[in-house]
């Protein structure tokens, strides 16, 4: 059986923040002493780790769910289907739908019952149901598509991947900058071409490193601690990545029977620049292969870490020309990769 994304679709909301809109910022420490170093060297300094000159944030009447609606809608287009026929509804996200200046996130109901709503899909055989499992949520949901399908419980899933990150941040805190806004959506079903998913993998590390993101206070005492913010270990993520995540690609990558001399892109979660670099440099050695050039499109530099939304945003964008001296063609074999907070690892080999 054939498994293929037939369709995708992506929302990048139209507010860009510079680096340079964060030099008015008062950037603290953990214990809420002020940070010994400019906005200026800090920005620097920030850019030359993770790559990002700017980010995206959603307008301010503008919600986690209606940003999903707008990239499933051109997914459902793109793919030429009748939204009624849609099995499954797989909604990735960590937060919910959190309104600007707000303090609680809303999941009632799940995004993915709103998103339906939002459709108009009447069908109450099309089963609703979120996913938080981290960044890796919309990889996740493939592989949970594609099991329903291969087990005869759905023909056609729409997988989505959204976040409102900005909306989450302490603006204390310079990680702030890493995260931003966006959406994507693709629809897979069976079908009589050749390639689709030839094989997954997940891994879910939890005795000690669940906590490696958080939530957690302000580094602004001052501020309400009954408010909290997401917060990384910075420094075990990258640590853990480099261990794990290339792994696990190995490991999905042998489930396929595909040579990596066969792949001929490497989407990965836009998490850091160097992280992602050095990922994919110990996964190459792996097999004692060099890096071939060109081989990992990034959207980082000018979209920064939309969580979930990372890598479909990032495959739609391929798939549609949208990515300077990218492309991607029919046959090709690419491999998605994610890791992220739970602690949680997957990868995908697909061949479109």
């Amino acid at each position: 059986m054939t498994i293929k994304i037939t369709g995708s679709g992506s929302y990048i909301p139209t507010e860009t923040v510079t680096n340079i809109d964060f030099s008015s910022h008062i950037f603290l420490n953990e214990d809420g002493t002020a940070f010994p170093l400019s906005n200026d060297v800090i920005t620097e300094k920030f850019y030359g780790i993770t790559g990002i000159e700017e980010r995206k944030y959603a307008p301010a009447d503008v919600q986690t769910s209606d940003m999903a609606t707008i990239a499933a809608k051109i997914a459902i287009q793109n793919a030429n289907i009748d939204p009624e026929t849609l099995d499954y509804i797989i909604f990735a996200h960590n937060f919910g739908d959190v309104k600007k200046g707000a303090i609680q996130g809303d999941m009632l109901p799940s995004l993915a019952s709103k998103t339906k709503h939002n459709l108009g899909i009447k069908n109450p055989k099309c089963v609703a149901y979120d996913l938080l499992f981290g960044c890796p949520g919309w990889v996740e949901g493939m592989i949970q598509a594609t099991a329903f399908i291969k087990a005869g419980m759905a023909k056609k899933c729409l997988i989505i991947g959204a976040e409102t990150l900005s909306r989450v941040v302490d603006p204390h805190d310079r990680d702030s900058m890493i995260y931003s806004d966006g959406a994507g959506a693709t629809i897979l079903e069976v079908s009589d071409e050749n390639g689709g998913v030839l094989a997954h993998e997940s891994a879910s590390f939890t005795y000690d490193e669940a906590n490696y993101l958080f939530f957690g206070n302000s580094f602004n005492k001052a501020l309400d601690p009954n408010v909290r913010y997401i917060k990384m270990h910075g420094r075990k993520i990258y640590e853990f990545a480099l261990s794990n995540v290339p792994k696990a690609m190995a490991a999905c990558l042998e489930a396929s029977g595909i040579k990596i001399d066969q792949i001929k892109k490497i989407l990965i979660h836009q998490a850091n620049e160097k992280m992602d670099e050095a990922i994919i440099q110990r996964f190459y050695k792996l097999y004692d292969k060099n890096v071939p050039e060109g081989i990992m499109p990034m959207t980082i530099h000018k979209l920064g870490n939309s969580s979930v939304a990372t890598v479909p945003t990032l495959y739609d964008s391929l798939l549609k020309g949208k990515i300077k001296n990218q492309e991607i063609h029919k046959g090709d074999i690419i491999l998605f990769a994610s890791v992220g907070a739970g602690m949680n690892i997957n990868a995908i080999v697909y061949q479109l």
